[in-house]
């Protein structure tokens, strides 16, 4: 047994999956962006993505919901990986949890964006009292702040994704081939989701294929992961486990 409330590091393995997969299957982020709010968000032309959202109401706000499955999903998953990867180091791998949770706390302080504008729309009394061109002024300004705001708290997702990476390469008894491929999908989440603030004119649509190493690690923990060894050795007061 680990530190993890008496949870193996088979059971943490299969946890860790189910959370990586029941957002896709209920619908979580890439639904939310690529789909929901792709189709209803018109860069550039607020006046449209304000009648957008006020024609699709249920389906803007499955898309905020969809985020926030996803983020739920995120909490039981830093603290499944947690206790699969404590044996390793355990005060790593409780840093690369805790990134994982700020990134959450980021992200739903972000979603709270899209909350007040679908709100101000759907209010319609700072229409009546500013007007449609302040309340459009007012509805931009909070959609670019959530876009701004969630690019910074993937690029903090993505220092997670790094540091579980490592974590994994140095774990025995997972391939260390997954953490090599996590390290390169956390660079690829910090350099393209920086590039609002650091560099805005470079394409980085390209590094998208680095993203599929998270994928790849989740499919094995649910395919391998009830195979994983529990080890023997006991862990260190510096935290490193002693073989």
């Amino acid at each position: 047994m680990n530190a993890g409330m008496g949870m193996t590091l088979r059971q943490a393995a299969l946890v860790a999956a189910l959370a990586s997969f029941a957002p896709l299957l209920l619908g979580g982020v890439p639904f939310a962006e690529f789909y929901v709010f792709a189709r209803l968000i018109v860069p550039g032309d607020t006046a449209e993505t304000a009648q957008n959202i006020l024609a699709n109401r249920s389906l803007f706000l499955t898309g905020v919901f969809a985020h926030l499955i996803t983020f739920v999903a995120d909490i039981v998953l830093a603290w499944a990986l947690y206790v699969l990867l404590v044996p390793v180091h355990r005060a790593l791998a409780l840093l690369t949890a805790w990134f994982r949770l700020v990134y959450t706390a980021v992200a739903l302080s972000a979603l709270m964006h899209l909350v007040s504008a679908f709100r101000l729309l759907e209010d319609g009394t700072f229409a009546r009292t500013f007007g449609a061109d302040q309340l459009h002024a007012q509805v931009e300004v909070l959609i670019r702040s959530f876009k701004y705001e969630w690019s910074l708290c993937v690029a903090i997702f993505g220092i997670h994704v790094v540091l579980l990476g490592y974590l994994v390469s140095r774990s025995r008894y997972i391939p260390r081939i997954l953490g090599v491929l996590l390290v390169v999908a956390g660079l690829g989440y910090m350099i393209n989701y920086l590039r609002p603030f650091l560099y805005p004119d470079l394409d980085t649509g390209f590094l998208f294929v680095t993203f599929f190493g998270e994928l790849v690690f989740a499919l094995w923990l649910l395919v391998r992961g009830w195979r994983i060894p529990e080890p023997a050795a006991h862990i260190e007061r510096g935290g490193e486990v002693s073989r």
